[in-house]
This record gives structure tokens, C-alpha cells and sequence, in this order.
């Protein structure tokens, strides 16, 4: 019998327990401990099950509180703070043996049309199909499978009167603010059915891929090895859009500091339009 071809969307899927009670199962993110990606997305997920469907997520707030593991279920508790005529809010406790691992607030709101709308111009970049997909080692670590589900692409990083470099360190090669930058293409590799749910909690899972870092990139060769912990997670999403499509995901890093980086990130469809924006910080530990 032939083994069914993992689906993305199997990921996030999440077992109903109860009223506002959910439980999933997540992979791998470094050994023995959950990607914290996933566990956001769960998250996500069993918030927006709370919530009547003509209302979209727009923004999130997460704390990363203790790791995860791979070889247990996490529970995710849903709390109703607020059912307004416009806005809902929700906060997600992540619960494995007996502890919280994760907390989040989200909020959602039903869409409206005002008129008033700007947005930062996207930066002048080579489409995905003419730089390499990530992904090498990884595809004969058996517990980092998941991950081949995204496909995500590096693009060289110009500036007014430079040529095009790789993603940049501040003191070697890099941009004259100081900030490290990196540049990635991403998009889920198998096409996602239309839930826009679906596709906010998958572009979630995406930014926590590279996000963190982007402040690493300064220290990626000295002495010791590097272990970035997220410590929160912020996301903001601006105009609907698809993950199974490309997205170029801008990323810089204004700060690092006391054993913490923090780095933010933009996501511009292929024309051009902003459609979400992401901050985190993360623990940056020397072992």
C-alpha cells in the first residue's frame, strides 16, 4: 500500500476535546523540541475555531514560555475575552504536562472597506525562480521532513549605488545603519485549500523559519555555537493573500543586546503589495 504524500495543511490540524479545548502534535524544530512555528499556528487555529467565519485574524501576540516536546500532545485552551460588532478577541493558553508553553492573544475582525490605505514600497528584487532552494542536510534528517513542505528562496540584497550581495552582516559588507538584512522568498510548496484561515496560520509558521536569524547574522563566526531561543512573537496581517504563492519576506535586525536579538520582517506578494508584518525576539545563547 503506498504511504499517502504528507499534506502542510496536516500540520495545523487539531483534534476537538471539548468547548474551546483542542489538541495537536507537533515536529521537530531542533532535537527533541517543538518547532515554535507550529506551535503558533496551532494556536491560531484553535482560536479561530472560536470565531464566526466572516471574521478575520489580523494581528497576534505570543510568548514562548517553556520548549515544547515532539513525543507528547499539546492542549490548546481558548479563552473568549471579548465578541464585539466589529472585533473579536481570543487568548490561547498551549498546555503540555500541565504547563504552559505557549500564550497568545488574537484578534480578528470582520473586513471593511474605508478608503484610506498606504503602504511601504516593496524593494526591487530578482523573482524566486532564478536563486536555489533551500534545504540540503535536512533532507536526510528524517525529523525535519516537515520542513520540505515550504520551499524558501535567498536573494542577494542591493542598495542605492551597490551591486547585489547575500544577506548582510552589520561590520562585514553591510549596509552603513548597522542593521543585518536578509532577503528570502517563501510559500508553502503544494497548493492550500481556500480557507484564509489556513493561509494566516501558514504564513505564521513560514516568518519563524528566518526571523530570528536575522540577528544572528552578525555572529554566525565566532567562537561557539550559536542557539537562538524565540522568546515572543508578534504578526500583523495587513491585505489577504495566499500562502501556496510567492512571498518575499524582508527582514532586518535594528538591535541586539544583553543575550537578546530582536528582528522584523515584511511580506510583499509578487506585485508588490504588503500584506503582513512580523517582530520577534529571541534569546541569543553561546554553549
Amino acid at each position: 500500500m503506498t504511504e499517502r504524500k504528507p499534506d502542510f495543511a496536516d500540520l495545523l490540524t487539531l483534534e476537538s476535546v471539548d468547548r474551546d479545548i483542542f489538541r495537536g502534535q507537533c515536529h521537530d524544530g531542533a532535537p527533541m523540541r517543538a518547532f515554535g512555528g507550529q506551535v503558533a499556528a496551532q494556536a491560531q487555529i484553535a482560536a479561530g475555531r472560536t470565531v464566526e467565519p466572516d471574521r478575520r485574524m489580523h494581528s497576534l501576540h505570543g510568548y514562548f514560555l517553556r520548549p515544547g516536546r515532539t513525543d507528547a500532545p499539546i492542549v490548546y485552551l481558548v479563552e473568549r475575552i471579548r465578541d464585539g460588532r466589529s472585533f473579536t478577541t481570543r487568548r490561547v493558553s498551549a498546555v503540555q504536562d500541565g504547563e504552559t508553553i505557549f500564550s497568545m492573544s488574537a484578534s480578528f475582525q470582520r473586513p471593511r472597506d474605508t478608503g484610506e490605505t498606504h503602504q511601504l514600497q516593496a524593494p526591487d528584487v530578482a523573482g524566486p525562480e532564478t536563486h536555489r532552494r533551500w534545504w540540503g542536510p535536512i533532507d536526510e534528517a528524517p525529523e525535519y521532513q516537515p520542513f520540505l513542505l515550504v520551499d524558501i528562496r535567498s536573494t542577494p540584497i542591493s542598495t542605492a549605488g551597490t551591486e547585489p550581495r547575500p544577506a548582510t552582516a552589520a561590520g562585514a559588507g553591510g549596509p552603513s545603519d548597522g542593521m543585518p538584512r536578509q532577503h528570502v522568498w517563501v510559500r508553502v510548496d503544494q497548493a492550500l485549500p481556500d480557507d484564509p484561515l489556513l493561509h494566516v496560520c501558514a504564513l505564521t509558521y513560514l516568518s519563524d523559519l528566518t526571523l530570528a536569524s536575522t540577528a544572528s547574522l552578525p555572529y554566525a563566526g565566532l567562537p561557539g555555537l550559536l542557539d537562538l531561543v524565540s522568546l515572543d512573537h508578534a504578526m500583523w496581517f495587513h491585505r489577504p493573500f495566499r500562502a501556496d504563492d510567492w512571498l518575499l519576506f524582508v527582514q532586518d535586525s535594528p538591535s541586539a543586546g544583553g543575550a537578546r536579538g530582536l528582528s522584523r520582517g515584511m511580506f510583499f506578494t509578487r506585485d508588490g503589495t504588503l500584506v503582513a508584518s512580523a517582530i520577534q525576539e529571541a534569546g541569543m545563547l553561546r554553549r
